[in-house]
This record gives structure tokens, sequence and C-alpha cells, in this order.
């Protein structure tokens, strides 16, 4: 039996989720066991071209060179894995939706007429079938173990469909909203993180993006019991997953 090919490719990101890869450490050394990485410049230089059974993408559409890289990524890919904020709500980045790109490159550039850049940062599922999708900002280095070793094992990831708040109480955390009056959007988000932050009495900020069917319009009132006002409460979701439409449900 052939020892299946692992690829990890970069488009507009920080390298935050490539880091996470690395950051697997003693569980990479196993998994560089039982694969063959032939593409992640990120670790070695050392690539082979594909085809590749599992990869994974970090970054978002931003340029008319990145979507037709991702088709080519797509086409060599078996498993095609988005990984991150980026990959998988457009970013950050993506604030750029809700304004001019064309004003801001003529600010930013002495000549804005070099640059190629498309008007909008999407995700990756924009452009090209996606096999699975891993959130956060950056990923979860637990999750992308289980999605790895599951693909390997043939079968599905087994990771939660439920908000922040079930993984603070799993983690017998008081909740920061209802003790410390603190903003925060667990209750709305995909859990996946841990509940890093209202571990360390900080609200939940979102950066793994929404969780399926959640109920924003019942958190925002609370939000603004909490102190924050109607602008505070709409800059808080145009973070890490500003352009995810699950937002507005």
């Amino acid at each position: 039996m052939n020892t299946p090919t692992l690829a990890v490719f970069k488009l507009a990101s920080c390298d935050g989720c490539q880091l996470t890869v690395l950051d697997c450490e003693d569980e990479l050394l196993t998994l560089a066991g039982r694969v063959r990485i032939t593409h992640f410049l990120e670790a070695s230089s050392a690539v082979r071209p594909g085809p590749y059974d599992v990869t994974l993408v970090e970054g978002s559409i931003t340029t008319p060179a990145d979507a037709e890289r991702i088709r080519q990524i797509r086409a060599e890919s078996r498993v095609l894995v988005a990984i991150g904020a980026c990959a998988t709500a457009g970013g950050i980045q993506a604030l750029r939706n809700f304004g001019d790109v064309a004003e801001f490159a003529s600010v930013v550039y002495a000549r804005p007429d070099y640059i190629e850049t498309l008007a909008t940062s999407t995700a990756i599922a924009d452009h090209v079938p996606v096999d699975f999708e891993l959130r956060g900002c950056p990923i979860d280095r637990r999750q992308l173990l289980e999605v790895l070793t599951a693909f390997l094992a043939g079968r599905k990831p087994d990771l939660p469909d439920t908000s922040v708040c079930t993984e603070c109480k799993r983690r017998g955390l008081t909740c920061v909203m209802v003790a410390d009056g603190t903003p925060c959007l667990g209750p709305v988000t995909h859990a996946g993180c841990g509940a890093l932050c209202p571990a360390y009495k900080r609200g939940c900020f979102g950066c793994f993006g929404p969780m399926t069917k959640p109920n924003v319009a019942a958190l925002i009132p609370r939000l603004q019991e909490c102190g924050m006002s109607e602008g505070d409460v709409e800059r808080v979701f145009l973070t890490f997953n500003a352009a995810s439409g699950g937002w507005s449900s």
C-alpha cells in the first residue's frame, strides 16, 4: 500500500494556521511516520508535485492569481481541507468587502495600476468544492489532529457543532457574562477553542465563527446590557469572520 501524501498550501493569510501544524510537535513526528509530506514550504523547501491525498490550505482568495491557484490545488487534491478563518470565511481581510478596494489602493500605493487584486476576500469554498472546513484564528491543534487521523482512517472527523458555552460548562468555568457582565460571543460562536478566552476571564471574540443556527438576535440585547453601544456590537462581529453570513442568521 502506498504511503498517503500530505500537502500544505498558503494563500492570503498570516501563516498562523500553518504554525499550528508545526506546533503539533510530537504528534507531527508520529504523523510524519504515517504520511509523506510532499509540499509544506513553512517547514521545508523540498517539495514534490501532486497529486496529493490530503491537502490543507490556509488563507483566503484575494487576487486573480489566488483564484487560479486554488483551482489548480483542487485538481491535484483527493481531499481538500480549508483551515482557519481566512480559508473558511475570508478572514479579517474580508473587511475590504464593505469598502471600495480601488479607493484603498489609490491611497496606499503610488502606482495602484500595478496592483492586481479582487474587490473581495472570500473563502475557498466560494471558488472550489471543499471536503472539510476547520475553523479558528488560528485553528486548534487537537481538531487538526482529529481531522488528519480521521481521513487517514477513512472515517468522518468527530468535531463539535455546538457553541463555546458548552465548552465552558464542560470545563466548569463560571460564565463571564452572567458573573462579571463581560460581553461575550460564546453563545453564538462555534466550539473548538476549548473556551480559551473565558478561561482567562475574557469574553469570547468569535474567532471560530458562527455556530450552526446562532441566535444572534437574542444575544445583541444582552451585549448591550453589558455596556456595549450599537456601534460596539456591530464592530465585534466585524473581526475574524466579518464576511461570514452566519452572523446574520
